[in-house]
């Protein structure tokens, strides 16, 4: 009975995202990796104390009722959580990241650390609102190596070539995002499938987002780029990574055992407003699976592979981006908390990743008067973190 509902409810969620993708088509990752840590981290908590307190009622029907009869060691405590987590929750962690790929001379070089913070506020088990902070360290693929053609601005054909990694100074694009997240979880029980309740979290979100590249020089995240190598444009006042979205995220099980745990998240977003080179504010949808494994009770595997549509000023049109997390996380003590996590990503529709060309402004060359043509951002990184939080919203 277990498995039919599993496999009949994991039918219904695929069929769903097959409806809803589109056909794939300038980023490393970025606003759907936060949604996950953020948006999807939250909605699982509550899916999965719903399904335990659900399982829990089961088992307690089915046990014979004897006067004087212990409770089944199933019956659940008053204090169990039913849903969302009541009352104030809230985590806080540091974190490391190394760079893997094709990153040239920047290989092996551990960049800067990183901190997350999440601040909730339960008021029942079926609602809640939090805010969330994260940053996320990367170095994106394709500044440091290989050979790219040598512009000079007004020509449309190349004067010369450039060996990326040879070039001095190196590009340092050693990047930080950051996210603020504000949001609201409401838990809705859509009924029974099978005599099984199915729960759903529907999230409506506001991300704010901003960074920091090394290259800018400044602490912010405005660096020159061309979008035509020689006859285009050159930009010098875009922030080019700087944006803000509305988002609503639907997240639905597909799998609950004692070992294994999986849900599915939809999340219509929309930019707040266009900025730099975007065209059009079409809405895009975020679409996220998370798969977890419990090794033991303090131990967990865990995959997020991601699809979605992000839009940075840079953007002429949506990125159709790929990544994934997967990772390891351990619990210590009643608070704390250790996890290694993988994460990679890029978009599908902008190549080659990092720059494509140069376009030298005026001869003689100067290296502050050089401008590059960028294709997409891929990056690859390990991070380690290390932090704190209330057992019932530990990040796993």
């Amino acid at each position: 009975m277990e498995r039919t509902f599993l496999r009949a409810l994991a039918a219904v969620l695929a069929t769903a995202s097959f409806a809803c993708s589109s056909i794939p088509a300038l980023a490393d990752g970025g606003t759907v990796d936060a949604m996950s840590q953020g948006v999807v981290s939250g909605a699982n908590t509550a899916i999965k104390n719903a399904m335990d307190a659900d399982a829990q009622r089961r088992a307690k029907r089915l046990s014979p009722a004897t006067v004087g009869q212990a409770p089944p060691v199933q019956q659940p405590k008053p204090s169990s959580p039913q849903g969302l987590p009541v009352g104030f929750t809230y985590t806080l962690d540091a974190s490391l990241a190394l760079p893997f790929g094709n990153v040239g001379s920047f290989s092996g070089k551990w960049l800067p650390g990183g901190m997350d913070a999440v601040l909730g506020y339960g008021f029942s088990p079926y609602s809640r609102v939090s805010a969330y902070f994260y940053e996320i360290q990367h170095y994106p693929y394709g500044f440091n190596s290989g050979t790219v053609p040598l512009y000079l601005q007004g020509l449309a054909t190349p004067i010369g070539s450039e060996n990326l990694g040879t070039l001095e100074p190196q590009l340092n694009l050693t990047t930080k995002d950051r996210f603020l997240l504000f949001n609201y979880e409401q838990l809705i029980d859509l009924g029974k499938v099978m005599g099984h309740e199915v729960p759903l979290v529907i999230s409506p979100t506001f991300v704010s987002r901003w960074s920091t590249i090394a290259a800018s020089g400044n602490g912010t995240d405005v660096v020159p780029f061309e979008t035509v190598p020689g006859t285009g444009t050159p930009y010098y006042d875009v922030h080019t990574r700087t944006a803000q979205y509305y988002s609503l995220a639907f997240t639905l099980p597909f799998l609950k055992s004692p070992k294994f745990f999986g849900t599915f998240t939809l999340a219509p977003t929309t930019l707040v407003h266009l900025a730099g080179l975007n065209q059009v504010n079409a809405t895009q949808l975020y679409q996220i699976l998370y798969l977890e494994y419990d090794m033991t009770p303090t131990t967990t595997l865990f995959l997020e592979p991601q699809s979605s549509r992000d839009y940075l000023p840079l953007d002429p049109y949506a990125e159709h981006i790929f990544d994934y997390f997967a990772g390891v996380s351990q619990r210590f003590a009643k608070y704390g908390f250790v996890q290694l996590v993988l994460n990679s990503g890029g978009p599908t529709n902008y190549s080659p990743y990092g720059i494509s060309a140069l376009t030298c402004q005026a001869l003689p060359c100067n290296p502050n008067e050089v401008v590059p043509t960028v294709g997409g951002l891929k990056a690859t990184q390990l991070q380690f973190q290390i932090g704190i939080g209330s057992p019932s919203v530990i990040p796993f």
